[in-house]
């Protein structure tokens, strides 16, 4: 199947539902019954709620789906380090022979 169901957020599914059940109710009340008008006013009125849902800046805590909003992944790109100058060694060898080696 394309689609993978257990992607889809079921919540936000079902609260649109109710949103056009609501607008298909109140339509058929103000249409009288009439089928294509009752159709166009519940079209026009989802249309309407899904936006103020949607995009209306009414200050409620109204999500825009249900899932949590993913902030944005941020990536530190660690400084690259300092060449620093190779120490000299402590000691005063210079030149590493195997014991019992004698030049």
């Amino acid at each position: 199947m394309p689609i993978d169901l257990a992607q889809v957020d079921w919540l936000y599914v079902v609260v649109l539902a109710i949103f056009v059940f609501i607008a298909s109710v109140v339509a058929n009340l103000l249409s009288f019954s009439r089928r294509w008008t009752a159709a166009a006013t519940a079209a026009l009125m989802f249309a309407v709620i899904f936006v103020f849902w949607t995009y209306y800046p009414h200050g409620l805590p109204l999500p825009t789906s249900i899932s949590p909003q993913r902030s944005a992944v941020t990536t530190t790109v660690p400084a690259a380090p300092v060449a620093a100058t190779p120490q000299r060694p402590q000691n005063p060898v210079t030149d590493i022979t195997p014991p019992g080696m004698s030049r």
